[in-house]
């Protein structure tokens, strides 16, 4: 079994500003990451107060950068953003104020080009419009999208496909 080399509390604080200046993280990264260094409790918090004080953790801001990024790229729906910042114990606050970061004219832009090209994408033998329908949503369901947005996205495609 390795033994970890033990770090100091400043050799740890100086590795963790690197850590922390190279991306936003959250409270609870730098945590493990401070105790992986093998630094105790109260070494814990206090590093963590000092990185704050320093502007070096910033959990809103992480927040909002998290929810914009996932939109942007991955094209992650609310749902989806406000679950993985609740994974990574983030306040309540902070996700709130990332989610109203979101235009809405952009989120339902999205919403209709996945669901348009989503329901393109499904074909073969015997697919009928429910078929269709079921793939579409569970897709954009495992993607974030709330349900009531997903459906009138789909009654859309649907008019517009019957004429």
């Amino acid at each position: 079994m390795l033994q970890r080399k033990q770090l100091t509390k400043e050799q740890a604080l100086q590795k963790l500003r690197h850590y922390c200046a190279y991306q936003e993280r959250c409270h609870y990264e730098v945590k493990e990451k401070l105790y992986s260094f093998g630094l105790r409790k109260q070494q814990v918090e206090e590093s963590i107060s000092q990185l704050i004080e320093e502007d070096y953790l910033n959990e809103e801001r992480f927040a909002v950068q998290f929810a914009g990024g996932r939109f942007r790229m991955k094209q992650w729906g609310r749902i989806k953003i406000q679950y993985e910042l609740k994974q990574k114990q983030v306040s309540a606050y902070c996700i709130k104020k990332a989610l109203q970061q979101f235009d809405e004219a952009d989120y339902q832009k999205t919403l209709e080009k996945l669901t348009r090209d989503k329901w393109d994408s499904v074909k073969g033998a015997g697919v009928n419009q429910f078929v269709k329908m079921s793939k579409t949503t569970d897709y954009l369901l495992q993607k974030g999208y709330e349900s009531d947005l997903i459906r009138r996205e789909i009654e859309k495609l649907k008019k517009g496909n019957d004429s």
